[in-house]
């Protein structure tokens, strides 16, 4: 009987094992970087181009460099941008340009990629990688707020011509950019958000912890909006893909 009443706890327990060193692996150069799972996937699936390897690790010297995408996931994207054949894309929060490097590698030679990024010495990094790759005439960086680039290219008559978007900035202001790049993507487009799952604290977010809550508001939006196809992935800190209708 003593151990009949203790199983369900225990099973409990064993799930959140199995979520915490599995669902939730994390990023491979982070925290998932002991992970031999995904380590694994890194080491048979990743084709990281020589100049975004350089790009990469000038980018672990930063003291930030949680904040990059890691290669297994932007990875995902670059065959998502060439499945749709994607011409026109956009990054909200550039950082030092390791995806926005291979955002312009994906697209054609006529190509853009419109980088929103608010700190120029982060900038400073990506664009020496940028010249080297070939591609610095098909990144248009926009130093300056990314709500400001958004509306501005809302102004200039380009809603419904963008093909990709890439959220990840300021988690404050997700729903924003969210909607705004709805508006910019053309039918059959996608917007891929980041830090969907934030470590797990969307689960169950503390009262204090506004960050969470803001995604978890986001991710329960999301779900109803009939204006889009969605599929959430445990990609990194979790990676959502929404396809508008």
């Amino acid at each position: 009987m003593t151990h009949t009443k203790c199983l369900p706890s225990c099973c409990f327990f064993l799930a959140l094992l199995v979520m915490n060193t599995s669902a939730l692996i994390g990023k491979s150069h982070s925290k998932g970087k002991d992970n031999p799972v995904l380590q694994y996937v890194v080491k048979n699936s990743v084709r990281e181009p020589p100049v975004m390897e350089k790009l990469r690790l000038k980018t672990m010297e930063d003291p930030w460099n949680i904040m990059m995408v890691p290669p297994e996931q932007v990875q995902l994207m670059a065959n998502l941008i060439k499945l749709i054949k994607a011409n026109k894309t956009i990054e909200v929060g550039m950082y030092t340009g390791y995806n926005t490097l291979n955002m312009a590698l994906a697209i054609p030679e006529d190509g853009k990629v419109v980088a929103c990024e608010i700190k120029e010495e982060y900038v400073n990094i990506g664009k020496p990688f940028f010249k080297e790759a070939g591609v610095e005439d098909k990144v248009d960086i926009r130093l300056q707020p990314a709500l400001k680039t958004l509306d501005e290219l809302l102004a200039a008559g380009e809603a419904e011509t963008f093909d990709f978007v890439f959220i990840d900035a300021d988690k404050t202001n997700y729903d924003n950019y969210y909607e705004r790049s709805l508006q910019l993507v053309r039918k059959g487009g996608i917007i891929a958000i980041d830090n969907v799952l934030w470590s797990g604290r969307v689960v169950s977010p503390a009262e204090d912890d506004i960050t969470s809550q803001t995604l978890d508001t986001l991710n329960k939006k999301l779900h109803k909006d009939e204006r889009i196809d969605l599929s959430m992935l445990t990609v990194g800190d979790g990676l959502t893909l929404a396809f508008k209708r």
